[in-house]
């Protein structure tokens, strides 16, 4: 996405700016989307979708030399999806105060399989896949520790959250209870300097759980767990990643764990043009000793022209929602076109 605008800070409010140790500034950044999708076995109704999503970045520097950044996101239709507050400190790192942004902790790994346009169930074809995500879709804060503590090409993230599950609230408010689930802590970790091309991948997440009976009830702590890793070769990236979420539910037929394995091939045709092919398997366990196995596949492409991208999306889900039948076999098709201000 490309910058709008950029305004001081000075500019926007002297007596903010009077206060201030250095002006700091605010932009906003977006695109122009609109999508076509056709699914099988669904109501489509009107298939026309437009994205309106606009991410609002102001910057900021202390005295100290820590700069800050906050970052507020609407969603389509301008609804308030995210934010979250960075601090940049010189020689500890980064602190992220992120408020259910996502891609904290283990969720920046739910899906790092290489892709021309979108994840393999983020397309307009519903899946119902399940896939990790740790703490990092709920308030959490995070700890990204800082380049010269770590070898040349690592990097290493630790988020908590007091309370996994919590609703989304403003400035002096309390969630307040949420049922079973407790704190929570990820540990996410990442090199890209052990060979030329290859980035691996690794995440683990505990989430504290109540154990109780019944079909609602759990057995224990929730434990999440990802490792993976991608290899670009020329204008070829391919990938590979498992990953496992034990829910421990503790009543007759509830889910015990997902178990996925997810791969993945891009290729650059051209620096206009790319292709590319992904599939995510997913085995939702059960408490029974049964299982259904979801599989979720789709083949991308993505063309640019100067400021506008075409990209198209062919999916189909098997067993979708983890139901078995054929009734939950389908297929369908995203077209969208993205102008880029």
């Amino acid at each position: 996405m490309n910058k709008l605008t950029k305004i001081g800070v000075s500019a926007l409010c002297g007596s903010l700016a009077s206060v201030a140790a250095n002006a700091g500034s605010m932009e906003v950044l977006g695109g122009a989307t609109a999508t076509w999708s056709s699914n099988e076995g669904t109501v489509t109704g009107n298939p026309i979708g437009m994205n309106s999503a606009l991410t609002f970045k102001g910057t900021g520097e202390l005295d100290n030399g820590t700069t800050f950044t906050l970052t507020v996101t609407g969603a389509d239709q301008m609804a308030y999806t995210s934010g979250s507050i960075a601090m940049v400190t010189p020689g500890l790192g980064t602190i992220t105060i992120v408020q259910a942004a996502g891609g904290a902790g283990v969720d920046r790994f739910d899906d790092m399989m290489p892709t021309a346009w979108e994840e393999t169930n983020g397309t307009s074809l519903g899946t119902g896949l399940q896939t990790v995500a740790g703490v990092g879709t709920t308030m959490n804060v995070e700890w990204s520790l800082p380049a010269d503590m770590l070898p040349e090409g690592m990097s290493a993230h630790i988020a908590y959250a007091p309370r996994v599950g919590a609703g989304v609230v403003n400035d002096k408010a309390a969630s307040g209870d949420t049922g079973s689930s407790g704190g929570g802590y990820d540990i996410a970790l990442s090199h890209n300097a052990l060979m030329d091309g290859l980035n691996v991948f690794a995440g683990r997440s505990v989430i504290e759980q109540v154990s109780t009976a019944g079909t609602a009830g759990t057995t224990g702590d929730r434990t999440q767990y990802v490792m993976g890793a991608t290899y670009a070769i020329g204008a070829v990236t391919l990938g590979y990643q498992y990953s496992r979420d034990n829910q421990q539910g503790s009543g007759n037929g509830v889910t015990s764990y997902y178990q996925n394995d997810a791969f993945g091939v891009s290729f650059n045709v051209s620096d206009n043009l790319s292709l590319s092919y992904g599939s995510h398997k997913s085995d939702r366990n059960l408490t029974n000793v049964t299982s259904v196995e979801l599989e979720a596949e789709s083949l991308q492409l993505a063309y640019t022209m100067g400021g506008m991208s075409v990209k198209i999306a062919e999916s189909t889900v098997d067993n979708g929602s983890y139901t078995s039948g054929t009734g939950q076999d389908r297929d369908g098709t995203t077209i969208a076109l993205t102008l880029a201000f």
